[in-house]
Protein backbone atom coordinates (compact mmCIF):
# COMPACT_ATOMS: atom_id res chain seq x y z
CA UNK A 1 0.00 0.00 0.00
CA UNK A 2 1.23 3.45 -0.93
CA UNK A 3 0.00 4.81 2.40
CA UNK A 4 2.51 2.58 4.18
CA UNK A 5 5.43 4.20 2.40
CA UNK A 6 7.54 6.77 4.30
CA UNK A 7 6.10 9.57 2.16
CA UNK A 8 7.07 12.34 4.58
CA UNK A 9 10.67 11.18 4.77
CA UNK A 10 10.66 11.04 0.99
CA UNK A 11 9.52 14.67 0.55
CA UNK A 12 12.12 15.77 3.11
CA UNK A 13 15.19 13.84 2.05
CA UNK A 14 14.63 13.40 -1.69
CA UNK A 15 15.13 17.11 -2.48
CA UNK A 16 18.07 17.29 -0.07
CA UNK A 17 19.68 14.35 -1.89
CA UNK A 18 18.88 16.11 -5.17
CA UNK A 19 20.59 19.24 -3.90
CA UNK A 20 23.73 17.32 -3.01
CA UNK A 21 23.74 15.58 -6.40
CA UNK A 22 23.26 18.94 -8.15
CA UNK A 23 26.27 20.30 -6.27
CA UNK A 24 28.36 17.31 -7.31
CA UNK A 25 27.26 17.72 -10.93
CA UNK A 26 28.43 21.33 -10.86
CA UNK A 27 31.82 20.79 -9.25
CA UNK A 28 33.73 21.35 -12.49
CA UNK A 29 31.61 24.36 -13.43
CA UNK A 30 27.93 24.69 -14.25
CA UNK A 31 27.69 21.71 -16.58
CA UNK A 32 24.71 20.89 -18.81
CA UNK A 33 23.36 18.31 -16.34
CA UNK A 34 22.89 20.73 -13.42
CA UNK A 35 19.51 22.19 -14.36
CA UNK A 36 17.92 18.91 -15.56
CA UNK A 37 19.00 17.14 -12.36
CA UNK A 38 17.51 19.91 -10.22
CA UNK A 39 14.26 19.86 -12.19
CA UNK A 40 13.93 16.07 -12.05
CA UNK A 41 14.31 16.04 -8.27
CA UNK A 42 11.90 18.98 -7.85
CA UNK A 43 9.26 17.28 -9.99
CA UNK A 44 9.84 13.92 -8.28
CA UNK A 45 9.34 15.53 -4.87
CA UNK A 46 6.13 17.20 -6.02
CA UNK A 47 4.80 13.89 -7.37
CA UNK A 48 5.80 12.15 -4.12
CA UNK A 49 3.80 14.72 -2.13
CA UNK A 50 0.55 14.25 -4.07
CA UNK A 51 -0.50 11.08 -2.14
CA UNK A 52 -0.53 13.21 1.02
CA UNK A 53 -3.68 14.75 -0.45
CA UNK A 54 -5.18 11.86 -2.42
CA UNK A 55 -4.82 9.36 0.46
CA UNK A 56 -5.65 11.78 3.27
CA UNK A 57 -8.61 10.84 5.48
CA UNK A 58 -10.58 14.05 6.00
CA UNK A 59 -12.90 12.42 8.53
CA UNK A 60 -10.32 12.40 11.34
CA UNK A 61 -8.22 15.03 13.05
CA UNK A 62 -5.47 12.57 13.97
CA UNK A 63 -2.00 12.79 12.51
CA UNK A 64 -1.56 10.68 9.39
CA UNK A 65 1.40 9.21 7.45
CA UNK A 66 3.18 9.03 10.79
CA UNK A 67 6.76 7.85 11.19
CA UNK A 68 8.75 7.46 14.40
CA UNK A 69 12.34 6.31 14.90
CA UNK A 70 14.39 6.79 18.10
CA UNK A 71 17.02 9.48 17.64
CA UNK A 72 18.56 10.65 20.93
CA UNK A 73 17.09 8.18 23.40
CA UNK A 74 18.71 9.76 26.47
CA UNK A 75 16.40 12.76 26.15
CA UNK A 76 13.46 10.98 24.49
CA UNK A 77 14.12 12.78 21.21
CA UNK A 78 12.65 10.98 18.20
CA UNK A 79 12.59 11.34 14.46
CA UNK A 80 8.81 11.76 14.58
CA UNK A 81 6.81 12.87 11.56
CA UNK A 82 3.11 13.26 10.80
CA UNK A 83 0.67 15.59 9.07
CA UNK A 84 -2.90 16.74 9.48
CA UNK A 85 -5.24 18.88 7.40
CA UNK A 86 -3.32 22.01 8.37
CA UNK A 87 0.17 20.91 7.31
CA UNK A 88 -0.66 18.93 4.13
CA UNK A 89 -1.59 22.04 2.04
CA UNK A 90 1.63 23.76 3.12
CA UNK A 91 3.80 20.82 2.05
CA UNK A 92 2.02 20.70 -1.31
CA UNK A 93 2.52 24.44 -1.69
CA UNK A 94 6.25 24.02 -0.99
CA UNK A 95 6.80 21.19 -3.46
CA UNK A 96 4.74 22.99 -6.13
CA UNK A 97 6.63 26.25 -5.84
CA UNK A 98 10.05 24.62 -5.88
CA UNK A 99 9.32 23.22 -9.33
CA UNK A 100 8.30 26.69 -10.54
CA UNK A 101 11.38 28.36 -9.02
CA UNK A 102 13.73 25.89 -10.71
CA UNK A 103 12.03 26.49 -14.07
CA UNK A 104 11.95 30.27 -13.54
CA UNK A 105 15.72 30.37 -12.92
CA UNK A 106 16.57 28.05 -15.81
CA UNK A 107 17.95 30.66 -18.20
CA UNK A 108 18.22 33.59 -15.82
CA UNK A 109 20.85 32.30 -13.39
CA UNK A 110 24.26 32.22 -15.06
CA UNK A 111 26.51 32.55 -11.98
CA UNK A 112 27.00 29.39 -9.92
CA UNK A 113 23.79 27.80 -11.18
CA UNK A 114 24.56 24.47 -9.48
CA UNK A 115 24.82 26.08 -6.06
CA UNK A 116 21.70 28.16 -6.74
CA UNK A 117 19.56 25.16 -7.69
CA UNK A 118 21.01 23.05 -4.86
CA UNK A 119 20.18 25.74 -2.28
CA UNK A 120 16.52 25.70 -3.28
CA UNK A 121 16.28 21.91 -3.27
CA UNK A 122 17.92 21.60 0.15
CA UNK A 123 15.74 24.40 1.50
CA UNK A 124 12.66 22.62 0.15
CA UNK A 125 13.48 19.50 2.14
CA UNK A 126 14.10 21.52 5.30
CA UNK A 127 10.84 23.47 4.93
CA UNK A 128 8.91 20.23 4.44
CA UNK A 129 10.60 19.02 7.61
CA UNK A 130 9.22 21.99 9.54
CA UNK A 131 5.65 21.24 8.44
CA UNK A 132 5.95 17.48 9.08
CA UNK A 133 7.85 17.41 12.40
CA UNK A 134 6.02 16.16 15.47
CA UNK A 135 9.11 16.27 17.69
CA UNK A 136 10.02 19.73 19.00
CA UNK A 137 13.78 19.24 18.70
CA UNK A 138 13.42 17.95 15.14
CA UNK A 139 11.17 20.92 14.38
CA UNK A 140 13.73 23.33 15.82
CA UNK A 141 16.58 21.75 13.82
CA UNK A 142 14.66 22.13 10.55
CA UNK A 143 13.42 25.60 11.58
CA UNK A 144 16.97 26.89 12.08
CA UNK A 145 18.65 24.95 9.29
CA UNK A 146 16.41 26.40 6.58
CA UNK A 147 17.82 29.86 7.35
CA UNK A 148 21.19 28.88 5.90
CA UNK A 149 20.13 28.24 2.27
CA UNK A 150 18.06 31.43 2.18
CA UNK A 151 20.93 33.38 3.74
CA UNK A 152 23.19 32.14 0.95
CA UNK A 153 20.60 32.82 -1.77
CA UNK A 154 20.22 36.45 -0.68
CA UNK A 155 23.91 36.95 0.10
CA UNK A 156 25.32 35.46 -3.13
CA UNK A 157 22.72 36.12 -5.84
CA UNK A 158 21.12 39.26 -4.37
CA UNK A 159 21.40 42.93 -5.29
CA UNK A 160 23.93 45.60 -4.33
CA UNK A 161 23.04 45.57 -0.61
CA UNK A 162 22.69 41.79 -0.48
CA UNK A 163 25.13 41.24 2.40
CA UNK A 164 23.35 43.76 4.63
CA UNK A 165 19.94 42.26 3.78
CA UNK A 166 21.13 38.67 4.31
CA UNK A 167 22.68 39.42 7.71
CA UNK A 168 19.61 41.39 8.81
CA UNK A 169 17.34 38.52 7.74
CA UNK A 170 19.47 35.95 9.54
CA UNK A 171 19.86 37.90 12.80
CA UNK A 172 16.17 38.80 13.10
CA UNK A 173 14.95 35.26 12.53
CA UNK A 174 17.76 33.54 14.44
CA UNK A 175 17.54 35.72 17.55
CA UNK A 176 13.77 35.45 17.58
CA UNK A 177 14.11 31.67 17.73
CA UNK A 178 16.15 31.72 20.95
CA UNK A 179 13.00 32.17 23.05
CA UNK A 180 11.37 29.35 21.08
CA UNK A 181 14.13 27.02 22.24
CA UNK A 182 13.74 28.15 25.87
CA UNK A 183 9.99 27.49 25.71
CA UNK A 184 10.55 24.03 24.19
CA UNK A 185 12.99 23.10 26.96
CA UNK A 186 10.54 24.23 29.66
CA UNK A 187 7.79 22.13 28.10
CA UNK A 188 10.13 19.14 27.97
CA UNK A 189 10.76 19.32 31.71
CA UNK A 190 7.02 19.62 32.31
CA UNK A 191 5.99 16.75 30.05
CA UNK A 192 9.07 14.50 30.03
CA UNK A 193 8.92 14.37 26.24
CA UNK A 194 9.73 16.47 23.19
CA UNK A 195 6.65 15.26 21.30
CA UNK A 196 4.39 18.12 20.21
CA UNK A 197 1.36 15.94 20.85
CA UNK A 198 2.52 15.47 24.45
CA UNK A 199 3.04 19.24 24.74
CA UNK A 200 -0.65 19.67 23.82
CA UNK A 201 -1.65 17.61 26.86
CA UNK A 202 0.42 19.63 29.36
CA UNK A 203 -1.70 21.79 31.66
CA UNK A 204 0.27 24.87 32.67
CA UNK A 205 -0.45 27.50 35.30
CA UNK A 206 -1.34 31.00 34.18
CA UNK A 207 2.07 32.70 34.56
CA UNK A 208 4.18 29.98 32.86
CA UNK A 209 1.59 29.81 30.09
CA UNK A 210 1.78 33.56 29.47
CA UNK A 211 5.59 33.51 29.45
CA UNK A 212 5.68 30.59 27.01
CA UNK A 213 3.06 32.33 24.86
CA UNK A 214 5.24 35.45 24.70
CA UNK A 215 8.31 33.34 23.85
CA UNK A 216 6.43 31.68 21.01
CA UNK A 217 5.05 35.04 19.90
CA UNK A 218 8.49 36.60 19.47
CA UNK A 219 9.79 33.65 17.42
CA UNK A 220 6.78 33.30 15.16
CA UNK A 221 5.91 37.00 14.83
CA UNK A 222 9.35 37.71 13.38
CA UNK A 223 8.84 35.03 10.76
CA UNK A 224 5.29 36.09 9.73
CA UNK A 225 6.38 39.00 10.02
CA UNK A 226 4.09 41.03 12.25
CA UNK A 227 4.39 44.73 13.00
CA UNK A 228 6.75 46.00 14.48
CA UNK A 229 9.30 43.21 13.80
CA UNK A 230 8.71 43.35 10.05
CA UNK A 231 11.52 45.62 8.92
CA UNK A 232 13.80 42.81 7.73
CA UNK A 233 11.31 41.66 5.08
CA UNK A 234 11.33 44.62 2.62
CA UNK A 235 15.15 44.66 2.62
CA UNK A 236 15.31 40.89 2.10
CA UNK A 237 12.79 41.00 -0.75
CA UNK A 238 14.40 43.92 -2.54
CA UNK A 239 17.87 42.40 -2.47
CA UNK A 240 16.93 38.73 -3.00
CA UNK A 241 16.91 37.23 -6.50
CA UNK A 242 13.48 36.50 -7.94
CA UNK A 243 13.47 32.86 -6.79
CA UNK A 244 14.46 33.89 -3.28
CA UNK A 245 11.64 36.44 -3.09
CA UNK A 246 9.14 33.88 -4.36
CA UNK A 247 10.02 31.23 -1.75
CA UNK A 248 10.33 33.83 1.00
CA UNK A 249 6.83 35.19 0.31
CA UNK A 250 5.08 31.97 -0.70
CA UNK A 251 6.48 29.58 1.92
CA UNK A 252 8.75 31.04 4.60
CA UNK A 253 6.29 33.63 5.87
CA UNK A 254 3.75 30.84 6.33
CA UNK A 255 6.02 29.09 8.82
CA UNK A 256 5.46 31.79 11.40
CA UNK A 257 1.71 31.51 10.98
CA UNK A 258 2.01 27.71 11.12
CA UNK A 259 3.74 28.09 14.50
CA UNK A 260 0.69 29.95 15.82
CA UNK A 261 -1.63 27.00 15.11
CA UNK A 262 0.81 24.21 15.92
CA UNK A 263 2.27 25.68 19.12
CA UNK A 264 0.49 28.72 20.54
CA UNK A 265 -3.22 27.87 20.29
CA UNK A 266 -3.08 24.24 21.51
CA UNK A 267 -0.19 24.54 24.02
CA UNK A 268 -1.04 27.91 25.60
CA UNK A 269 -4.83 28.16 25.12
CA UNK A 270 -5.59 30.24 28.22
CA UNK A 271 -2.80 32.72 27.48
CA UNK A 272 -3.96 32.89 23.86
CA UNK A 273 -7.46 33.73 25.05
CA UNK A 274 -6.24 36.28 27.59
CA UNK A 275 -3.84 38.01 25.18
CA UNK A 276 -5.89 37.69 22.01
CA UNK A 277 -6.36 41.47 22.07
CA UNK A 278 -2.60 41.91 21.58
CA UNK A 279 -2.48 39.74 18.46
CA UNK A 280 -5.64 41.35 17.09
CA UNK A 281 -4.17 44.82 17.67
CA UNK A 282 -0.87 43.96 15.96
CA UNK A 283 -2.75 42.30 13.11
CA UNK A 284 -4.98 45.29 12.49
CA UNK A 285 -2.01 47.65 12.58
CA UNK A 286 -0.36 45.46 9.94
CA UNK A 287 -3.52 45.41 7.82
CA UNK A 288 -4.08 49.18 7.89
CA UNK A 289 -0.78 50.94 8.61
CA UNK A 290 1.44 48.73 6.43
CA UNK A 291 -1.05 49.10 3.57
CA UNK A 292 -0.60 52.89 3.87
CA UNK A 293 3.18 52.41 3.80
CA UNK A 294 2.81 50.36 0.61
CA UNK A 295 1.08 53.33 -1.04
CA UNK A 296 4.29 55.34 -0.82
CA UNK A 297 6.62 52.78 -2.45
CA UNK A 298 8.31 53.38 -5.80
CA UNK A 299 10.07 50.00 -5.96
CA UNK A 300 7.72 47.24 -7.13
CA UNK A 301 9.32 44.53 -5.00
CA UNK A 302 9.19 46.70 -1.90
CA UNK A 303 5.51 47.48 -2.57
CA UNK A 304 4.68 43.78 -2.88
CA UNK A 305 6.73 43.06 0.25
CA UNK A 306 4.69 45.53 2.30
CA UNK A 307 1.55 44.11 0.73
CA UNK A 308 2.61 40.69 2.03
CA UNK A 309 2.90 42.01 5.58
CA UNK A 310 -0.56 43.56 5.32
CA UNK A 311 -2.13 40.38 3.94
CA UNK A 312 -0.45 38.16 6.54
CA UNK A 313 -2.13 40.37 9.14
CA UNK A 314 -5.38 38.78 7.96
CA UNK A 315 -4.00 35.36 8.80
CA UNK A 316 -3.13 36.15 12.42
CA UNK A 317 -6.37 38.11 12.83
CA UNK A 318 -8.38 35.09 11.72
CA UNK A 319 -6.57 32.85 14.19
CA UNK A 320 -7.29 34.99 17.25
CA UNK A 321 -10.77 36.46 16.74
CA UNK A 322 -12.06 32.96 17.48
CA UNK A 323 -11.87 33.57 21.23
CA UNK A 324 -14.15 36.61 21.01
CA UNK A 325 -16.56 34.66 18.81
CA UNK A 326 -16.63 31.74 21.25
CA UNK A 327 -17.25 34.04 24.20
CA UNK A 328 -20.28 35.47 22.43
CA UNK A 329 -21.99 32.26 21.28
CA UNK A 330 -20.02 29.39 22.91
CA UNK A 331 -19.99 27.53 19.62
CA UNK A 332 -16.79 25.98 18.30
CA UNK A 333 -18.20 25.59 14.78
CA UNK A 334 -18.99 29.28 14.58
CA UNK A 335 -15.40 30.16 15.42
CA UNK A 336 -13.93 27.75 12.87
CA UNK A 337 -14.44 30.15 9.97
CA UNK A 338 -11.76 32.48 11.32
CA UNK A 339 -9.04 29.83 11.50
CA UNK A 340 -10.05 28.25 8.21
CA UNK A 341 -10.12 31.69 6.60
CA UNK A 342 -6.63 32.39 7.91
CA UNK A 343 -5.35 29.08 6.53
CA UNK A 344 -6.98 29.67 3.14
CA UNK A 345 -5.44 33.14 3.12
CA UNK A 346 -2.02 31.57 3.75
CA UNK A 347 -2.33 29.36 0.66
CA UNK A 348 -3.84 32.11 -1.47
CA UNK A 349 -1.18 34.60 -0.45
CA UNK A 350 1.45 32.04 -1.41
CA UNK A 351 0.06 31.80 -4.94
CA UNK A 352 -0.59 35.51 -5.43
CA UNK A 353 2.53 37.02 -3.87
CA UNK A 354 4.75 34.39 -5.50
CA UNK A 355 3.17 35.19 -8.87
CA UNK A 356 3.62 38.94 -8.41
CA UNK A 357 7.31 38.54 -7.56
CA UNK A 358 7.74 36.35 -10.63
CA UNK A 359 6.08 39.07 -12.74
CA UNK A 360 8.48 41.66 -11.38
CA UNK A 361 11.33 39.24 -12.11
CA UNK A 362 10.20 38.95 -15.74
CA UNK A 363 10.37 42.72 -16.17
CA UNK A 364 13.64 43.02 -14.26
CA UNK A 365 15.30 40.40 -16.48
CA UNK A 366 14.51 42.56 -19.51
CA UNK A 367 14.94 46.13 -18.25
CA UNK A 368 17.06 45.61 -15.10
CA UNK A 369 14.93 47.97 -13.07
CA UNK A 370 12.27 47.54 -10.40
CA UNK A 371 11.32 51.21 -10.24
CA UNK A 372 7.73 51.93 -11.18
CA UNK A 373 8.81 55.19 -12.82
CA UNK A 374 10.94 53.30 -15.37
CA UNK A 375 7.88 51.60 -16.84
CA UNK A 376 4.62 52.57 -18.49
CA UNK A 377 2.61 51.15 -21.37
CA UNK A 378 3.93 47.61 -20.93
CA UNK A 379 0.62 46.26 -22.31
CA UNK A 380 1.55 47.62 -25.73
CA UNK A 381 4.68 45.47 -26.03
CA UNK A 382 3.91 42.56 -23.65
CA UNK A 383 0.15 41.91 -23.89
CA UNK A 384 0.29 38.29 -22.65
CA UNK A 385 2.45 39.27 -19.68
CA UNK A 386 0.17 42.24 -18.94
CA UNK A 387 -2.84 39.91 -18.80
CA UNK A 388 -1.17 37.73 -16.18
CA UNK A 389 0.08 40.74 -14.21
CA UNK A 390 -3.39 42.32 -14.08
CA UNK A 391 -4.96 39.00 -13.02
CA UNK A 392 -2.54 38.57 -10.12
CA UNK A 393 -2.94 42.22 -9.15
CA UNK A 394 -6.72 41.80 -9.00
CA UNK A 395 -6.27 38.66 -6.90
CA UNK A 396 -4.05 40.68 -4.57
CA UNK A 397 -6.87 43.19 -4.23
CA UNK A 398 -9.32 40.39 -3.37
CA UNK A 399 -11.47 40.29 -6.50
CA UNK A 400 -14.32 37.72 -6.22
CA UNK A 401 -13.53 34.70 -8.35
CA UNK A 402 -9.87 34.73 -7.37
CA UNK A 403 -8.20 33.04 -4.41
CA UNK A 404 -7.52 36.41 -2.79
CA UNK A 405 -11.22 36.91 -2.12
CA UNK A 406 -11.97 33.63 -0.34
CA UNK A 407 -9.65 33.90 2.66
CA UNK A 408 -10.21 37.61 3.19
CA UNK A 409 -13.99 37.20 3.03
CA UNK A 410 -13.93 34.37 5.60
CA UNK A 411 -11.71 36.35 7.97
CA UNK A 412 -13.79 39.52 7.66
CA UNK A 413 -16.97 37.52 8.29
CA UNK A 414 -15.50 35.94 11.40
CA UNK A 415 -14.15 39.32 12.55
CA UNK A 416 -17.67 40.74 12.20
CA UNK A 417 -18.96 37.97 14.48
CA UNK A 418 -16.34 38.96 17.04
CA UNK A 419 -16.53 42.75 16.87
CA UNK A 420 -17.88 45.19 14.29
CA UNK A 421 -14.81 47.42 14.54
CA UNK A 422 -12.45 44.53 13.87
CA UNK A 423 -14.35 43.83 10.66
CA UNK A 424 -14.42 47.51 9.65
CA UNK A 425 -10.66 47.94 10.05
CA UNK A 426 -9.92 44.61 8.39
CA UNK A 427 -12.26 45.47 5.52
CA UNK A 428 -10.35 48.70 4.90
CA UNK A 429 -7.71 46.61 3.16
CA UNK A 430 -10.13 46.12 0.27
CA UNK A 431 -9.86 49.86 -0.37
CA UNK A 432 -6.21 50.35 0.55
CA UNK A 433 -5.13 47.19 -1.27
CA UNK A 434 -6.89 48.38 -4.39
CA UNK A 435 -5.25 51.79 -4.01
CA UNK A 436 -1.62 50.67 -3.95
CA UNK A 437 -1.99 47.64 -6.26
CA UNK A 438 -4.06 49.22 -9.01
CA UNK A 439 -2.04 52.44 -8.82
CA UNK A 440 1.07 50.34 -9.53
CA UNK A 441 -0.66 48.49 -12.38
CA UNK A 442 -1.86 51.73 -13.94
CA UNK A 443 1.62 53.23 -13.96
CA UNK A 444 3.43 50.10 -15.10
CA UNK A 445 1.04 48.39 -17.52
CA UNK A 446 -1.31 50.96 -19.04
CA UNK A 447 -0.93 54.24 -20.86
CA UNK A 448 1.41 55.15 -23.69
CA UNK A 449 4.83 53.53 -24.04
CA UNK A 450 6.99 55.45 -21.58
CA UNK A 451 10.48 55.08 -23.05
CA UNK A 452 12.69 53.18 -25.48
CA UNK A 453 13.40 50.49 -22.90
CA UNK A 454 9.71 49.58 -22.68
CA UNK A 455 9.37 49.85 -26.46
CA UNK A 456 12.00 47.12 -26.91
CA UNK A 457 10.50 44.67 -24.40
CA UNK A 458 9.63 41.19 -25.66
CA UNK A 459 6.64 39.21 -24.45
CA UNK A 460 6.74 36.01 -22.43
CA UNK A 461 8.59 32.98 -23.74
CA UNK A 462 7.30 29.44 -23.31
CA UNK A 463 9.06 28.86 -19.98
CA UNK A 464 7.69 32.05 -18.43
CA UNK A 465 4.21 31.41 -19.81
CA UNK A 466 4.17 27.94 -18.23
CA UNK A 467 5.21 29.27 -14.81
CA UNK A 468 2.75 32.17 -14.70
CA UNK A 469 0.02 30.10 -16.36
CA UNK A 470 0.32 27.42 -13.68
CA UNK A 471 -0.12 30.02 -10.97
CA UNK A 472 -3.03 31.66 -12.81
CA UNK A 473 -4.84 28.32 -12.88
CA UNK A 474 -4.18 27.82 -9.16
CA UNK A 475 -5.44 31.33 -8.29
CA UNK A 476 -8.64 30.93 -10.30
CA UNK A 477 -9.30 27.34 -9.21
CA UNK A 478 -9.00 28.18 -5.52
CA UNK A 479 -11.10 31.29 -6.11
CA UNK A 480 -14.08 29.46 -7.64
CA UNK A 481 -13.72 26.10 -5.87
CA UNK A 482 -12.18 26.37 -2.39
CA UNK A 483 -14.12 23.36 -1.04
CA UNK A 484 -11.33 20.76 -1.50
CA UNK A 485 -8.96 22.88 0.58
CA UNK A 486 -11.52 23.75 3.27
CA UNK A 487 -12.72 20.16 3.55
CA UNK A 488 -9.13 18.97 3.91
CA UNK A 489 -8.51 21.13 6.96
CA UNK A 490 -11.98 21.11 8.57
CA UNK A 491 -11.56 18.22 11.04
CA UNK A 492 -8.10 19.40 12.10
CA UNK A 493 -9.34 22.96 12.66
CA UNK A 494 -12.31 21.75 14.70
CA UNK A 495 -9.98 19.73 16.95
CA UNK A 496 -7.57 22.66 17.23
CA UNK A 497 -10.37 24.93 18.43
CA UNK A 498 -11.53 22.33 20.94
CA UNK A 499 -8.00 22.36 22.36
CA UNK A 500 -7.88 26.16 22.37
CA UNK A 501 -11.16 26.61 24.24
CA UNK A 502 -11.11 23.36 26.26
CA UNK A 503 -10.97 25.19 29.59
CA UNK A 504 -14.09 27.17 28.67
CA UNK A 505 -16.23 24.27 27.44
Amino acid sequence: MLSDWPILSLVIWLPIAGGVLTLLAGRGGDGPAVRPIALVFAIATFIASIPLYTLFDTATYRMQFTEQVPWITTFSINYQLGVDGISVPLILLTTFFTVLVVIAGWEVIKYKAAQYMAAFLIMEGLMNGVFASLDAVLFYVFWEAMLVPMFLIIGIWGGHRRVYAAIKFFLYTFLGSVLLLVAILYLYFESGSFSLLDFHDVRLERVPQILIFLGFLVAFAVKVPMWPVHTWLPDAHVEAPTGGSVILAAIMLKMGAYGFVRFMLPITPDASSELDWLIILLSLIAVVYIALVALAQEDMKKLIAYSSISHMGFVTLGFFVVFSIFERNHEVAGAAMGVEGGLVQMISHGFVSGALFLCVGVMYDRLHSRQISDYGGVVNTMPVFASFFVLFALANVGLPGTSGFVGEFMVIMSAFKANFWYALLAGSTLVLGAAYTLWMVKRVVFGDIANDGVRELTDLNGRETFVLGSLAIAVLLLGVWPAPLVNLMHSSVAHLLEQAVASKL
